[in-house]
């Protein structure tokens, strides 16, 4: 996959959760959303699910990395 092209997947998931979810209040907040996708990136691992799930759960992990940066400022 092409970094552009992972960008633009990336890009898309975090304007979803832009459109689902209002801004958080705190960075606890922020916290253990990005928690719970990296724990459902683990576990998509751990259980040796295909590899676009687990690219799936990665790029949620990215998304919601930048939503957490974005809320801090």
């Amino acid at each position: 996959m092409k970094l552009i092209h992972a960008l633009e997947l990336i890009t898309a998931e975090y304007i979803i959760a832009q459109s689902r979810f209002e801004k958080f209040n705190n960075q606890l907040d922020d916290f253990e959303v990005l928690l719970e996708a990296v724990t459902q990136l683990w576990d998509s691992i751990k259980h040796n699910l295909p590899k676009q799930q687990a690219r799936d759960e990665a790029i949620q992990v990215a998304a919601m990395a930048i939503r957490f940066i974005t809320d801090c400022t």
